[in-house]
């Protein structure tokens, strides 16, 4: 995190400390997963058939390299493949709005 105010993980003491991390890395998390959503809105975009939304070969590769990043990262890899399907399921569900939304043909 960029704020210098933010106790690292190992040297918290205090609930007040934790939560204010927390909330912080989500503040982060949540801009992140905004911008990944304005990728999924350009593939809706730039897409020639409603065919080609859903994926699953990309769909597996996704899912396989964020587990690969949480097991690398300490990061529980079943929370991650848990985690990672809902996500790429609702930027599947979100692309399909964004192409159904722009008519026949690539905007």
């Amino acid at each position: 995190m960029t704020d210098s105010s933010i106790v690292p993980a190992s040297e918290c003491t205090t609930m007040a400390e934790v939560r204010a991390a927390i909330d912080g890395l989500d503040t982060l998390i949540v801009s992140l997963l905004a911008e990944r959503m304005r990728y999924i809105e350009a593939a809706g975009r730039i897409k020639a058939d409603r065919d080609a939304v859903r994926d699953e070969v990309r769909k597996a590769e996704v899912i396989a390299h964020a587990v690969k990043v949480a097991h690398d990262r300490g990061f529980p890899p079943k929370l991650a493949y848990r985690l990672y399907d809902m996500l790429v399921e609702g930027s599947i569900s979100h692309e399909f709005e964004i192409f159904d939304a722009r008519g026949s043909g690539p905007a």
